[in-house]
């Protein structure tokens, strides 16, 4: 009796070992490694990016006017993941800040970054009566700056370049939060709605020299400018012709640009002259109105692209 119950405990032990083999060798197989999955949601005629990190945070920049942002979030979080550790509001325009306000509905938000520019719009005034509310910690973008999200990712803030709290600006647009996110050895650069004006400033003429401006030495500088060059690139301004200038394509190089734009909007967006320039410089193209979300997948070294059509 005793030499049954000894050999099956030895079996039990063995069929624990392989099955505990097995599970590893699954989990390998069929779990990526540490993944940056960045994902442009399909929210109409306007801006949202769901950036979820390989520490497990998530970044949200901009909401859209609010009509789908809380039918695509849960595309790509779990419904027990109700956390936003950082959302970003790149300028207060409708079409980027309303369905923030949607989400401060819905969501836990941890942290919010944006420029503190004037603008009196309801949907805006809303959002910040939320957000203050709610007692969720605002922090001025007023330079730029460098934060890090885990050993080998970190958010660079490009623009913009003073403060711009309390201030009025002619063109909102001009006032968005510039942002590059590095993974390793892939960059992403997401330009908001921010137009030629800031390209220049951002990339400025090879007979400039960027040295001499304090507010951008601690991030790589190259001749002409800042180091722009980036793998995606959300095109600026849904790709209207007010950016993505030719020299601006130069700079970034761009393997892919992401255009965020609504389906016959009234806007001609996007700009049949800024897609033939991305085409003359190699760069693939993805659209929200044409295939849906857009999720773009970086191992660091690596990019996958995704789309829902």
């Amino acid at each position: 009796m005793l030499k049954i119950k000894e050999k099956f405990l030895i079996y039990s032990i063995i069929i624990l070992v392989i099955a505990s083999l097995t599970l590893v060798v699954f989990l390998y197989a069929y779990c990526p490694p540490e993944q940056l999955k960045v994902n442009f949601l399909d929210v109409g005629q306007g801006d949202s990016i769901l950036i979820k990190t390989p520490y497990g945070q998530n970044i949200l920049i901009d909401g859209g006017d609010g009509k789908k942002i809380l039918q695509e979030l849960p595309k790509f979080m779990p419904f027990y993941d109700r956390t936003i550790d950082l959302m970003i509001l790149t300028h207060p325009h409708d079409d980027h800040v309303g369905g923030l306000v949607k989400v401060l509905q819905r969501y836990k938000v941890k942290k919010i970054l944006y420029t503190g520019v004037v603008h009196t719009s309801p949907m805006y005034l809303e959002w910040l009566a939320a957000v203050r509310r709610k007692n969720i910690p605002l922090v001025i973008i007023d330079r730029p700056q460098t934060i890090a999200l885990g050993a080998d990712l970190r958010l660079e803030i490009l623009y913009p370049l003073e403060s711009l709290l309390n201030k009025e600006v002619e063109n909102l647009n001009n006032s968005s939060i510039v942002t590059k996110l590095i993974y390793k050895e892939n960059k992403f650069l997401f330009m908001g709605d921010a137009e030629g004006e800031i390209e220049n400033d951002l990339a400025p003429s090879p007979f400039q020299d960027p040295s001499t401006s304090a507010s951008l030495q601690h991030l790589p500088l190259v001749r002409g400018g800042l180091d722009l060059s980036a793998d995606v690139l959300k095109a600026g301004h849904h790709g209207s012709d007010t950016s993505n200038s030719e020299k601006f394509l130069e700079a970034v190089k761009p393997k892919y640009a992401i255009i965020q734009v609504g389906a016959d909007n009234d806007f001609g967006h996007p700009s049949l002259r800024v897609l033939k320039r991305f085409e003359r410089v190699g760069v693939e193209i993805f659209r929200n109105d044409l295939n849906g979300w857009v999720q773009v997948i970086s191992d660091g070294y690596n990019i996958k692209i995704n789309k829902e059509k």
